[in-house]
C-alpha cells in the first residue's frame, strides 16, 4: 500500500519548487514533488554556469525536446520547444531574465470575470514578497515596487560593454525613453535587467525555495518520477500514478494533486486522466472523468528573431567565447565564479510600443553584444551584436492534445503563429522598430551593416516571409488551462482548483489567462506564492497602493515628485531611409 500524502505536487520546476517550500512550513503536512527529470546536481556546470545555457537545451538529460505541428502559416515548420526536465524546471535552464511583466497585464487579467483579485495591486505584494533584490551599492534596492528578502536573489546586469551604451542611447535617439527599472514604476523604456544570478551562478527556483528545505522530515522529493495519471474516485482526485526512472509503476495516495508541470505538461496529464475535451479524449480509448473543454485551449507564446548587425570595432564579446578559450572561461567561472562564464550576456534591453492604438508596449528587446544564436552559431567570424525582438501580445491562439493514452508519447500542438492580421502587422512593425534603433547615430561608429535579415529585406512582404522562416519561440508557452468563470476557464481563480474536480489544483503558467508582457518566469512564481495562500487557507496579502505608469492616463514619466518629471522629452526620430 502507498503512503499517504497531504500534498502531491506534480512537477518540481519553477511553480513546485516554491509550493513544496510554502505548504511543507507545517511540521504536519506532508509534501510529495513527482519531478520527471534529474536532480539538478551541484558540480553541473551547464545548469549552474550561466553562460552555459545553450548547452542543456536539445539535451535529453535536460529537456523536453518538444516541437510544433506544422504551423500552417510559418511555411509548414515544426517549432522546437525546449522545456525543462530537471528539478527547477526551466527556471534550470532559461536565460534567467527576471520581468514581472508590465502592471497593465494584470489589469487585463481582472478585467475577466471572477478574476478580480488578480490586478497589479493585488499581484504586486507577491511579487515583493518573493524577491530579495541586490544593487551595486550594497543596498537590498527595496521600494514601493520592489523587495528585498524573499528566496528569488536578483541582480542587476552590469551592462559594461560599451555597445550597451551605444544602445541605449541610439534608444533615446530614435524617441523612447530609459527607465529606472522595468520591474518598477515604469516598465515601458531601456534599462538594465534583472537576473537571476546568485555569486556568478543560476539562482533557480529549486536553488531559491526547494534546496533550502530539503531536510524538513515531512518534504520527500522524488526525481525521475514520471506522473502518468491522476486517480479519480468518481471526481475525487485519490492520487498520482506514475513510473520510477521510466520503468516502475508506483502510486502516490493524496488528500490533493497540485499541478505544477507549466502550459504542457498540466493539460497533458489531465487529458490522460480523463478530464478535457470529451470529443477529443473518447475516440483515443480515454476513460472520462470530466467534460471540461478548456483543457489546452488558449495556448499563448512569444515568438522572436535576431536582427543581427555587423561591427567595425572590436568591442564583441565573440573573441571571448571562441572554442579554444572555453577552456579558460570555465577555469575561470570554476574557481572564481568570475568571467564571462558568469554572466548569460542577456544584460539590458527593453520595451516600446510600436503603434498608437497600444495602450502599454507590445514589443520586447534584448540586446547582446555579439552576433549568436542559442545553438552557437554566428553569421560573422568577426565582431557583432544583436538584438532579440518580437510582438508581445498576438492574438494567435492555439492548443495543445494528446495524441495516445500513452503517457511516455509527447502531446501534439499549434501554436497558430502568425496566423491573424494583427499579429502580422506588429511583427513587421517589430523589425521597422528594431531598424530604427540599431541605425541611430550612436551607432555609427560600430555599424558595418546588418547581417541578418540583411538589407535585401525590406517590404511588409519580405519581412513576413523572413519571419516565418527564421523565427524561434521565446519559449514562453503558457495559458493552456487558465483562470475564469466562464465556460473555457479551467482554474477557479480564488482557489486554484480545476473546475468540476475535488483535490485537484493547477499551479504554473497554465493558469495564465493571457500571456504576460516579458519572460514569463517571474509572474509564474508570483502565481505560486499567491496560490501557496489560498491553498493553506491565508488571509491573502493586502492589495498595495502605489502608483503606477499609464500612457493612456498622461501619468508622469517618473513616480510623482520626480524632479525629472519636468524635463520635456525627446519627440520620436524618423525611421531612417
Amino acid at each position: 500500500m502507498s503512503k499517504h500524502w497531504d500534498y502531491v505536487i506534480v512537477g518540481g520546476g519553477s511553480a513546485g519548487s516554491a509550493l513544496a517550500n510554502r505548504l511543507s512550513t507545517d511540521p504536519g503536512t506532508s509534501v510529495l514533488v513527482l519531478e520527471a527529470g534529474r536532480s539538478d546536481f551541484r558540480i553541473d556546470p551547464f545548469i549552474h554556469m550561466p553562460a552555459a545555457l545553450p548547452f542543456p537545451i536539445g539535451s535529453r538529460f535536460y529537456d523536453w525536446k518538444y516541437e510544433t505541428e506544422p504551423e500552417p502559416a510559418m511555411g509548414g515548420r515544426r517549432i522546437y520547444h525546449a522545456r525543462g526536465k530537471v528539478l527547477g524546471g526551466s527556471s534550470s535552464i532559461n536565460g534567467m531574465i527576471f520581468q514581472r511583466g508590465n502592471p497593465m497585464d494584470f489589469e487585463r487579467w481582472a478585467a475577466d470575470p471572477g478574476m478580480e483579485t488578480w490586478d497589479y495591486l493585488h499581484c504586486l505584494p507577491y511579487f515583493k514578497r518573493m524577491e530579495s533584490r541586490h544593487l551595486e551599492n550594497g543596498s537590498d534596492g527595496s521600494d514601493q515596487w520592489r523587495g528585498g528578502s524573499g528566496p528569488l536573489w536578483l541582480e542587476r546586469g552590469k551592462a559594461e560593454n560599451p555597445l550597451f551604451g551605444a544602445f541605449f542611447e541610439a534608444a533615446q535617439q530614435a524617441g523612447f525613453p530609459l527607465t529606472d527599472d522595468v520591474n518598477g514604476y515604469r516598465q515601458e523604456g531601456f534599462a538594465r535587467f534583472d537576473r537571476n544570478i546568485k555569486n556568478g551562478r543560476r539562482w533557480s527556483a529549486a536553488r531559491a525555495y526547494l534546496h533550502p528545505v530539503m531536510k524538513r522530515p515531512n518534504l520527500t522529493v522524488e526525481t525521475l518520477a514520471h506522473a502518468t495519471r491522476i486517480t479519480f474516485d468518481g471526481t475525487r482526485a485519490t492520487g498520482v500514478d506514475y513510473l520510477r526512472a521510466g520503468r516502475a509503476q508506483r502510486h502516490a495516495s493524496a488528500g490533493e494533486v497540485i499541478l505544477c508541470g507549466g502550459a504542457i505538461n498540466t493539460p497533458q496529464l489531465l487529458q490522460l486522466s480523463g478530464v478535457g475535451n470529451s470529443d477529443h479524449l473518447r475516440p483515443l480509448g480515454v476513460d472520462m472523468v470530466h467534460d471540461l473543454k478548456g483543457v489546452g485551449e488558449n495556448l499563448q507564446d512569444h515568438l522572436e528573431v535576431y536582427i543581427q548587425y555587423a561591427s567595425k570595432l572590436p568591442v564583441s564579446i565573440a573573441p571571448g567565447l571562441a572554442w579554444h578559450k572555453r577552456p579558460m572561461i570555465g577555469a575561470k567561472w570554476l574557481f572564481g565564479r568570475a568571467g564571462l562564464g558568469a554572466t548569460n550576456h542577456f544584460e539590458g534591453g527593453g520595451f516600446c510600443r510600436s503603434n498608437d492604438d497600444v495602450d502599454w508596449p507590445n514589443l520586447m528587446f534584448h540586446f547582446l553584444p555579439i552576433a549568436i544564436r542559442y545553438d552557437g552559431t554566428s553569421p560573422t567570424k568577426g565582431h557583432g551584436y544583436q538584438v532579440h525582438i518580437g510582438p508581445m501580445y498576438a492574438d494567435t491562439r492555439g492548443w495543445i492534445r494528446i495524441a495516445s493514452t500513452n503517457p511516455k508519447q509527447h502531446p501534439k500542438m499549434l501554436f497558430n503563429y502568425l496566423s491573424t492580421a494583427t499579429d502580422r502587422r506588429e511583427w513587421v512593425e517589430a523589425i521597422r522598430t528594431a531598424r530604427l534603433i540599431l541605425n541611430q547615430p550612436a551607432f555609427a561608429p560600430f555599424n558595418d551593416g546588418e547581417l541578418s535579415p540583411g538589407p535585401s529585406v525590406e517590404t511588409d512582404e519580405e519581412i513576413l516571409e523572413w519571419v516565418r522562416k527564421d523565427a524561434e519561440t521565446a519559449l514562453h508557452p503558457s495559458c493552456t488551462a487558465k483562470m475564469g468563470i466562464d465556460d473555457m476557464s479551467v482554474t477557479d481563480p480564488t482557489s486554484m482548483k480545476v473546475h468540476g474536480l475535488d483535490g485537484v489544483r493547477a499551479v504554473d503558467a497554465s493558469v495564465f489567462p493571457y500571456v504576460t508582457n516579458g519572460n514569463i518566469y517571474a509572474p509564474v512564481m508570483m502565481v505560486a506564492e499567491k496560490a501557496a495562500d489560498l491553498i493553506l487557507g491565508n488571509t491573502p496579502l493586502a492589495p498595495t497602493a502605489v502608483p503606477y505608469y499609464r500612457h493612456r492616463d498622461g501619468s508622469t514619466l517618473y513616480p510623482p515628485g520626480d524632479p525629472r518629471n519636468n524635463v520635456t522629452p525627446t519627440p520620436h526620430a524618423e525611421e531612417p531611409t
